[in-house]
């Protein structure tokens, strides 16, 4: 299973690196692929590809601010959750994808 995220938050810093790396670390955790592009302060870090994009069995988009190029995902499986929500529940989030995934 490949798992890929967009974060973002209102002020472009905290929530959307810490957002991140939950995700990462929890994909971790459970043996996932994950890659996690970040719109911060900063601007894109991390930029998904197209390949990125069509390997992946699941999206993750923080809701917190717009995400900018929302339209690549079209099609896919995504899960829309405010950022502060991933931070707290990035491994209930990975669980649910894993049951839906089997």
């Amino acid at each position: 299973m490949k798992v890929i995220g967009v974060t973002s938050c209102p002020s472009g810093v905290a929530h959307t690196y810490m957002s991140a790396e939950a995700l990462r670390t929890a994909a971790t955790k459970y043996n996932i692929k994950v890659k996690v592009e970040t719109q911060g302060l900063s601007g894109i870090e991390n930029r998904l590809t197209q390949d990125d994009i069509d390997e992946a069995d699941f999206v993750v988009l923080t809701t917190d601010t717009s995400i900018i190029g929302i339209n690549r995902f079209k099609g896919k499986k995504a899960i829309k959750i405010e950022a502060r929500d991933l931070i707290d529940y990035a491994d209930d989030l990975i669980e649910k994808l894993l049951d839906s995934y089997y």
